[in-house]
């Protein structure tokens, strides 16, 4: 199952400056929203985006599974976008990690969502 995505768009371009993001250069709150909009417009409920030091994220929780939608910009790029699934495990140590099955209708509606846009170009799915 194809569980990352690269492509590009000038729709995500950072709003605020340099100093208001979370590390120099890593970009993807925009990105992360209007995910999170076009998600729940196609019934896939997420969280509202959350960062860490490397980018964005938004939640995705199912049957007790968790998953994070990683959402970033491709470093040294602020058009070509990265977005990854990340299932989160129940257990310290990384045990009982979430199946990537339970992610499924998440990531068919972000195929979708992606698809369906005229501002994003040149996508490429592959499994991480």
């Amino acid at each position: 199952m194809d569980t990352e995505v690269e492509f590009t768009s000038d729709a995500f371009q950072p709003i605020l400056p340099e100093e208001s993001q979370v590390n120099p250069e890593r970009y993807g709150a925009e990105l992360a929203w209007w995910l999170c909009q076009k998600l729940m417009a196609k019934g896939v409920p997420t969280s509202y985006p959350n960062f860490e030091d490397w980018g964005w994220f938004i939640e995705y929780l199912v049957d007790d599974n968790e998953y994070w939608l990683c959402c970033g910009n491709v470093v040294g790029s602020d058009s070509r976008w990265l977005v990854f699934l990340k299932a989160h495990a129940k257990s310290m140590f990384g045990r009982n990690r979430a199946p990537v099955e339970g992610a499924a209708p998440l990531l068919t509606a972000l195929r979708d969502v992606l698809d369906e846009s005229d501002e994003i170009t040149e996508i490429e799915w592959r499994v991480a």
